[in-house]
């Protein structure tokens, strides 16, 4: 049997990030924002505090490349570096208030890609898909679903 990407999980979640992505950045780019610099803006809110190396790693970018984008949202007055207290040579990062209303419109434009992405299913399908997905980010962050009872 030929293998058929069509039918493999890996395959189209892959796709459908690269695509949601390519959406993204372009509704992204009306805020005057890159997608890389709406991801760290958006992990960043979730990690208030995160050390330029922490947040890269939860990025999966180099530190040097988060580094150049950190510098440009600075520039735009979105984050703030403050001193590690316990390690002289790192730097802690922080949103300004500047960034909570453009953090609301990345949320209010990931929501209707969301609406575009899932058009025609019913609420229980979009709970259902996401429940589905949920269990298998969970699945392969813990023992791979193995089931040994």
């Amino acid at each position: 049997m030929l293998f058929d990407p069509d039918n493999s999980l890996g395959f189209l979640v892959s796709d459908i990030a690269r695509l949601m992505r390519e959406r993204f950045n372009g509704s992204a780019q009306t805020l005057g924002l890159t997608l890389a610099q709406t991801r760290a803006l958006l992990h960043l809110a979730r990690n208030e505090g995160a050390s330029q190396v922490a947040l890269a790693r939860l990025l999966e970018v180099q530190p040097i490349t988060l580094l150049k984008h950190i510098d440009r949202l600075a520039e735009k007055g979105l984050v703030r570096r403050e001193p590690h207290p316990h390690d002289r040579r790192a730097q802690q990062l922080f949103l300004t208030d500047a960034a909570t209303p453009l953090l609301e419109q990345m949320v209010a434009l990931g929501a209707d890609l969301t609406d575009s992405a899932v058009a025609g299913f019913s609420e229980t399908e979009r709970q259902a898909l996401v429940h589905a997905l949920q269990r298998v980010k969970h699945n392969l962050a813990s023992d791979g679903g193995r089931d040994d009872h």
